[in-house]
C-alpha cells in the first residue's frame, strides 16, 4: 500500500496519448498506485488491446479515443469521460527536418499536437477542477523545453512552449487548488525515438553525452508522475523536473 500522500485511490486520470510508450507507462503507473485511469489515443483498437492488457492484471482502466488536437473532438471527449481528478498532457508527435526547408504542414502538425493539444484538452476539464477547488495537471515537457539541436526546430518550439504553458496556467489556476507542473524527460528509448536509438552514432552520442551512460526508460519518470499526481505535492506549481540522467548538469 503506498503512503497516504502518494495514494492514488478514489482518484480518476485521463493520459493522453497513452496507447504506448510513455504515455502507457504512466497510465500503468497511476493505476498501480490505486487511480482509475482512462487512457487516450486515436486509434481505437490500440487503446482497446491496452485495456484489455492492464485488465488482466486487475488493474481499472477504460478508454477514450480522440484527436488532441481537434477541438470538437477534445469537446465531445471531455463530455464522455467525465470530470477527473489528473489530467496528464502526454499526447505528442515528431517531424524531423531542417528548418529552412520544413514545410508549413510539418510545423503546424507538431505545434497543433504538442502545444495547441495540451491547452485545449486543460481548457476543457478545468472548470470541472476549479467548480471542485481541486485538480492536478502534469505536461509532458522534453529536455528540448530547454535544447535545440538541427532538424528538431518544430519540437523544441512545441516544447519550449509547453514548459511556459505550464507556469502560464499555474498563474491562473494555482489559485483553485489546482497544482500544474511538468516533466521533461531526456532521451528515452520509446517508439517515438526508434529511429535515434537504432543508430549507432546517435546512440553513441547520448550515452558519451549523458552522465548516466544509458538511454532513459519510461518507467524512469514513474515516480516524479505519482508525487506530481498525488497529495504530496499540493503545495508544488509551476515546476518542471527534468529527468535526463544528468545531461543538463554537464557541459
Amino acid at each position: 500500500m503506498p503512503l497516504p500522500s502518494f495514494n492514488l485511490t478514489g482518484r480518476r486520470a485521463l493520459i493522453t496519448g497513452s496507447s504506448q510508450g510513455i504515455g502507457r507507462d504512466l497510465a500503468h503507473t497511476l493505476a498501480s498506485a490505486g487511480a482509475e485511469v482512462i487512457i487516450n489515443g486515436r486509434n481505437p483498437e490500440k487503446l482497446a488491446r491496452v485495456v484489455d492488457e492492464f485488465a488482466a492484471e486487475n488493474l481499472t482502466v477504460r478508454a477514450c479515443a480522440f484527436d488532441v488536437a481537434d477541438e470538437a473532438a477534445v469537446i465531445a471527449g471531455a463530455k464522455e469521460v467525465g470530470a477527473i481528478d489528473i489530467l496528464i498532457n502526454n499526447a505528442g508527435i515528431h517531424r524531423r527536418g531542417p528548418l529552412a526547408d520544413m514545410p508549413l504542414a510539418d510545423w503546424q502538425a507538431v505545434l497543433d499536437s504538442n502545444l495547441t493539444g495540451p491547452f485545449l484538452v486543460a481548457r476543457a476539464f478545468v472548470s470541472g477542477m476549479i467548480e471542485r477547488g481541486s485538480g492536478k495537471i502534469i505536461n509532458i515537457c522534453s529536455i528540448m523545453s530547454n535544447l535545440a539541436r538541427p532538424t528538431t526546430g518544430n519540437y523544441a518550439a512545441s516544447k519550449g512552449g509547453l514548459a511556459m504553458l505550464t507556469k502560464a496556467m499555474t498563474a491562473e489556476w494555482a489559485q483553485h487548488n489546482i497544482q500544474i507542473n511538468g516533466i521533461a524527460p531526456g532521451y528515452l528509448d520509446t517508439p517515438l525515438n526508434a529511429p535515434l536509438v537504432n543508430d549507432p552514432k546517435f546512440s553513441d552520442w547520448v550515452k558519451s553525452r549523458t552522465p548516466s551512460r544509458r538511454w532513459g526508460k519510461p518507467e524512469d519518470l514513474a515516480g516524479a508522475a505519482i508525487f506530481f499526481a498525488a497529495p504530496a505535492s499540493d503545495y508544488v506549481n509551476g515546476q518542471i523536473l527534468t529527468i535526463d540522467g544528468g545531461m543538463l548538469a554537464v557541459v
